[in-house]
């Protein structure tokens, strides 16, 4: 048996129903658990030595943070700082080196399987500096670029010719870039300032670089934005024939440049997600996640096979990235306004060396937690939980952990 997650049947604009089937069916939103609010200092610190000791290390996922961008949305609250100051990336980027010197040293023998850059921004970098972050990847990694698939996060303000084509020479095998909105206006309302003309010249770009996957992000769910606009939006992006299009709701978090407002807008979003799945289904995109389309017969894909993020580990580098093994996930810490992620960088950067031996910041997965984190990222994707892995996993059945699964089959959510 598999479970697999389904349409809401009935729903409210009441936030606080403890009905799962008549609560808002956008409460928040994580692409992992538990959530990085969730960390607090590791007393003592545990040395990575110990922490990776006993896991299985082929395989690994590498990411890398890059916490700078030239401007910040209105709905981010990732880590990463606007218009740094002149130097800081080139002592951010010498700390990095030495943290990856670090960790390397900590981890032993290991392989990776699949690997993301990821910000931030980082294609705010220059070509040099881009340069400088390569090279400590692949002394890291003690092997070239080109052997693992490799996905490189990019904004329209940010990329030239240059750039792009010493990418593509290094081995990025995908391209990830936010578009969020075509309407000039619709992306103004959400605070991103850019411009439809910028954006579409961007696409071309890429596409005429040619990278073996190009992905657009698009956000629905913008105040004011008609089902007709954001069906435009999706449109404009289909006729670009990307080999991925990720499908965001806006959240308007805490700390954001957003965050004054107070609207609830569910069906508006609902009808958008709705919309948009059925054009996308029509036009040629099958469904891998609740927010991935994939062109049916792209012969590529973003997704290393030999990857599980349901089981497999990963390695973050940088201020800001977060590490996973089946017990323990660690990261720096965490903060989204201006000063906090300021006072975080600057810690980060006058560390001393031997401090990246260790964790200092994250959270103890208890054996419920390994259960719930399991559950949680196998009902993201669209083939579900199957029972059978499950048990393969945990030697147990997940009914019998999480008897509260019941109640998605009972409230006909799954």
């Amino acid at each position: 048996m598999t479970l697999v997650t389904t349409e809401r049947t009935q729903h409210s604009d009441n936030p606080d129903s403890d009905n799962p089937a008549t609560g808002s069916p956008y409460v928040s939103y994580a692409y992992s658990y538990p959530h990085k609010t969730a960390y607090r200092r590791l007393d003592p610190p545990l040395p990575l030595s110990t922490v990776w000791q006993h896991e299985r290390r082929e395989g690994l996922f590498l990411y890398l943070h890059i916490p700078f961008c030239e401007h910040r949305c209105g709905f981010c609250n990732l880590f990463t700082a606007a218009n740094p100051e002149d130097g800081l990336v080139g002592r951010y980027l010498r700390q990095l080196r030495i943290e990856a010197e670090q960790v390397r040293d900590s981890l032993g023998p290991r392989s990776f399987g699949q690997m993301a850059i990821g910000g931030g921004t980082p294609s705010f970098l220059n070509l040099s500096e881009l340069q400088e972050l390569f090279g400590i990847v692949r002394d890291f990694m003690e092997t070239e670029t080109k052997t693992v698939p490799l996905s490189f996060e990019v904004s329209p303000a940010t990329i030239d010719r240059e750039k792009l084509e010493w990418l593509q020479d290094v081995g990025v095998t995908r391209i990830s870039m936010g578009v969020e909105s075509f309407d000039d206006r619709t992306a103004h309302r959400m605070g991103r300032p850019q411009h439809r003309s910028n954006v579409e010249d961007a696409i071309r770009l890429l596409q005429d670089v040619g990278f073996p996957i190009l992905n657009l992000d698009l956000i629905y769910g913008t105040e004011g934005q008609s089902t007709a606009e954001w069906l435009q939006d999706v449109s404009t992006a289909i006729n670009y024939a990307p080999q991925e299009i990720y499908l965001y709701p806006l959240y308007v978090r805490p700390l954001t440049g957003l965050a004054g407002r107070r609207q609830t807008w569910d069906e508006q979003r609902l009808t958008a997600y709705r919309t948009a799945r059925d054009l996308l289904s029509d036009r040629g995109y099958e469904q891998v996640s609740m927010r991935m389309f994939r062109r049916r017969e792209s012969t590529t894909s973003s997704a290393d096979p030999t990857y599980h993020c349901q089981t497999d580990g990963m390695v973050g580098l940088g201020c800001g990235a977060r590490s996973y093994t089946r017990s323990l996930h660690y990261s720096t810490e965490y903060a989204v306004r201006r000063d906090g992620v300021r006072s975080i960088l600057a810690d980060y950067i006058h560390r001393p060396a031997e401090s990246f031996q260790s964790a200092r910041h994250g959270y103890h997965l208890p054996p419920e937690d390994q259960y719930r984190r399991f559950v949680i990222l196998s009902l993201l994707q669209v083939e579900g939980l199957s029972r059978r892995a499950y048990q393969d996993q945990f030697v147990a059945d997940v009914f019998e952990h999480l008897p509260e699964l019941q109640g998605l089959i009972t409230s006909r959510l799954a």
